[in-house]
């Protein structure tokens, strides 16, 4: 009897506390909890007024309802976790599991009004509105999460990507600076710094960030790579050439840095080891055509006019929109006539797996306008089309004869 005298009076006890909170808070979530601890105290309540002795399952719902779960939200609330929006967040989850977003985001905006300050809220939210690519708006909300909880290198990551979609370079570079300050590892925070130096021209700035990466991450396939864009459109082709070659030998199954191998090694007129180059990128679908492409250049630059007419046919039998570039460059008119023009507009399809980026497209623009602007381009043309004119003298003078 006294035991359960105990109970009761330790129970009412948790259950006037709940009371108040919910009073204090004005949160009507606590509701739920005082339902089911007034039920444990009504079972005990009863046991005591007929003197009827509990079986061991009421015995256990009632510490249950009345002791352990009161118990254990005031434990969480000491340890600042608010029982409140643990429910929103249990309820968040169950429908993120279900995937229903417009009820996750509706369960997260009543949490942010019953409680502004809400980290989890508005992080989450912050991805749901970048899901549905509402950049603004998802910035704002992890603005508002790295008040909160500052330091936080995700958060200060997705701000300063977000800043740099929203048209906001600036800002970005601030944010990915002091986050690099603080955590030099970070490798997509450094390659996003560097990207937004590359698209700002700011080519010198971007090699001091790869390099300093280097020093973290000295297997990077891709810090190398984009060393030697940068240094492409620094025009430091020797340094350009030093990365390149390093970025193949970390992952020689990534063509990107032999193709840009394979068209500075063309500047430098080393004619057979550019080709080697080539030949290696055919093994890459969005690299094959502009490779033959080549391969067709450096056989005329040779002489080789019937591996040029080759090279060149299988190139527009794959891709027709470069049968017009053939037709343009002066190197191939003496053979353009032996190029077959395609009957269909065969273009090919690379949309769903595109893997050149802007600043790759760039630093491969900038090869080709650098051979021409150098002379070199001009001068090998001019010697490959006196060359097969030669030899088609000379064949004509054997057959007179």
């Amino acid at each position: 009897m006294i035991e359960r005298i105990l109970f009761f009076v330790l129970a009412f006890a948790m259950f006037v506390y709940i009371f108040l909170k919910m009073i204090q808070k004005n949160d009507t979530n606590y509701t739920y909890i005082l339902g089911i601890s007034a039920l444990g105290i009504a079972i005990t309540f009863f046991s005591l007024l007929t003197r009827v002795r509990l079986n061991i399952i009421f015995i256990i719902l009632t510490y249950i309802f009345s002791i352990i779960l009161p118990a254990v939200i005031i434990f969480l609330e000491r340890k600042g976790i608010d029982f409140s929006e643990l429910l929103y967040i249990i309820n968040y989850m169950i429908n993120t599991k279900t995937q229903n977003d417009e009820k996750a985001k509706e369960v997260l905006l009543k949490l942010v009004e019953k409680n502004p300050e809400s980290y989890f809220a508005h992080k989450n939210l912050a991805k749901i509105y970048e899901k549905e690519e509402k950049n603004e708006v998802a910035l704002q909300e992890y603005i508002k999460a790295n008040e909160i909880k500052p330091g936080e290198n995700d958060i200060r990551y997705k701000m300063a990507d977000l800043y740099n979609k929203c048209k906001k370079p600036s800002e970005a570079i601030i944010v990915l600076q002091n986050l690099l300050k603080d955590s030099p590892e970070l490798q997509n925070a450094r390659m996003l710094l560097g990207d937004i130096y590359q698209e700002q021209e700011r080519f010198k700035e971007a090699a001091s960030v790869y390099i300093e990466g280097i020093n973290y991450n000295p297997n990077d396939y891709d810090l190398y790579y984009n060393l030697g864009i940068v240094y492409t459109r620094l025009n430091d082709f020797q340094n350009a050439k030093q990365y390149y070659e390093k970025a193949a030998e970390l992952n020689s199954m990534l063509y990107n840095a032999k193709y840009n191998l394979g068209q500075i090694e063309l500047l430098y007129n080393e004619l057979d080891i550019a080709k080697q180059y080539f030949l290696e990128c055919l093994e890459e679908e969005e690299l094959e055509d502009d490779s033959y492409f080549y391969l067709a250049y450096i056989s005329m630059l040779k002489g080789e006019e019937q591996n040029a007419v080759d090279y060149l046919n299988v190139a527009v039998s794959q891709n027709s929109e470069l049968y017009e570039k053939v037709r343009k460059e002066l190197i191939f008119k003496l053979i353009f006539n032996k190029i077959h023009k395609p009957e269909n507009n065969v273009q090919k399809n690379i949309k769903d797996n595109i893997k050149m980026t802007k600043k790759e497209e760039e630093a491969i623009k900038h090869l080709k306008q650098t051979y021409e602007l150098v002379g070199n381009l001009n001068n090998n043309d001019l010697k490959a089309m006196k060359l097969i004119q030669t030899k088609r003298k000379e064949e004509s003078q054997k057959q007179r004869e």
